[in-house]
């Protein structure tokens, strides 16, 4: 470790430190005389009892401001740690001192959920993924439908997200039937299933197969209960799946009004809900908004948990509006459509990419698509509570474009590491930790 003339900084440190060394010597002295009572009156007595209590206030409250200092000075960057990184791990594992890291809680389904994951696990160990089991179309669907199981592929891809196993093994997970009677089927619903068949209930089985592939954190369906979604399109007309929604809005002309979902009194998993109430951070998105963000919501616990915790609560808004859902929607209309059908009280954070697609080929794909950038409503967000965090945000690909996993987490630990470590003296281990991962990712870029 190197300080830069710490003693001439005039941040506090010789001063704590001072008032450290005072405190010592009063318990010391305290604890000689109260020992020896070389003064047997009374009086002394409880002198001494007074001085002991004034020792042990003046070291806890030096040695409470040191830590403060010593975290303000790394986060500035005048202490620096020349230790290798792989160095510091292994002496966090030697002694016993693992580093879970921040505890992150991301909700929602589908790709966005899966994407943000694998930036996420980069930086903490401490993930849970919320997922959605709403999802009644393609493989999930059929699987559903005949073994009336819970919907497995958005599980399965938040488990290969946070996968630890080789290469070959989350290709197989994902790897689809291309004939037969399995033909679209993937392999890795067609193991969760199995899963599923020996174990008590879905909860566990995706437990087990967590275990198999070995991930960092853990994933989590939001509820047992086997769910429904049903949309209420403002001509008043009634979908009933998830599949359809999309498909009946395009065809009728008319957006989605609001959604529950039949049980309406499905019950949030207790993990979910204590998982949520522990967090640092919960994330909503990135992902579909009617479809993976907003059913979880819907769930009874859910919106509880979130509006009590005392975690930063962080909105990502999608990159493009998707037909069917979210035509013509703005950062604003996200937000409205949030907090229409779930009391989690106000935000924190709101992402939002304000890059343009720089490929003129694809961004004329997305348009025939009817599929548009998210624009950034400034004047219908000022007067919110929240801070916007605007960037670029994107990955572009030959094909498609998708939020960058590592653009978005690096962000994201950031503020995690400002808002909550930094004022939590009992955390400076994993403010520390997390603190020189994110100064060695920003030396790699």
């Amino acid at each position: 470790m190197k300080i830069k003339d710490w003693l001439n900084m005039g941040v506090g440190l010789k001063r704590w430190f001072g008032l450290g060394i005072v405190g010592i010597g009063l318990l010391i002295f305290a604890i000689i005389e109260l020992i020896f009572r070389r003064f047997g009156e009374e009086a002394y007595s409880v002198y001494y009892v007074y001085l002991l209590i004034l020792g042990a206030s003046t070291l806890y409250v030096s040695t409470a401001e040191l830590i403060k200092s010593f975290m303000s000075l790394v986060q500035d960057g005048l202490i620096h740690f020349n230790m290798d990184s792989r160095e510091i791990g292994s002496l966090i594992h030697d002694k016993k001192l693992l580093v879970q890291g921040p505890r992150v809680v991301i909700i929602g389904g589908g790709t966005g959920l899966s994407t943000i994951l694998k930036g996420i696990k980069n930086y903490t160990n401490n993930i849970t993924a919320v997922v959605t089991v709403a999802d009644d179309g393609g493989g999930s669907g059929a699987l559903r439908d005949d073994l009336g199981i819970l919907p497995p592929g958005d599980i399965r891809n938040c488990l290969v997200a946070l996968a630890n196993t080789e290469p070959l093994m989350e290709e197989l997970m994902q790897y689809r039937f291309k004939d037969g009677t399995l033909k679209g089927q993937s392999f890795g619903n067609l193991f969760l299933a199995a899963m599923d068949g020996v174990s008590d209930n879905f909860e566990d089985a995706v437990q087990k197969m967590a275990s198999v592939l070995a991930i960092t954190g853990k994933v989590l369906p939001v509820t047992l209960d086997n769910v429904k979604i049903h949309a209420v399109l403002d001509n008043n007309q009634l979908v009933v799946g998830e599949s359809h929604i999309p498909d009946v809005s395009i065809k009728e002309g008319a957006r989605i009004q609001r959604l529950y979902i039949v049980p309406e009194d499905a019950e949030a998993l207790e993990d979910v809900k204590n998982e949520i109430l522990r967090a640092d951070a919960i994330i909503l998105g990135p992902g579909s908004l009617y479809t993976s963000v907003i059913p979880n919501l819907l769930v009874k616990g859910v919106p509880e948990a979130i509006k009590k915790s005392r975690g930063r609560k962080i909105y990502i808004a999608n990159v493009m509006t998707q037909p069917g859902e979210t035509d013509g929607f703005k950062v604003s209309d996200h937000l409205k459509a949030l907090y229409a059908h779930g009391d989690i009280g106000p935000l924190d954070y709101v992402f939002a990419n304000d890059m343009k697609i720089r490929n003129d080929h694809l961004r004329d794909k997305y348009h025939r698509m009817n599929q548009f950038e998210v624009e950034i409503d400034y004047e219908n967000l000022k007067e919110e509570p929240f801070k916007l965090i605007q960037g670029d945000f994107i990955k572009p690909r030959e094909s498609s474009v998708r939020h960058d996993a590592d653009k978005l987490s690096q962000k994201l630990m950031e503020i995690i590491l400002e808002e909550t470590l930094v004022s939590d003296k009992k955390r400076i281990l994993e403010y520390v930790a997390l603190s020189g991962k994110l100064k060695g990712k920003k030396q790699t870029v």
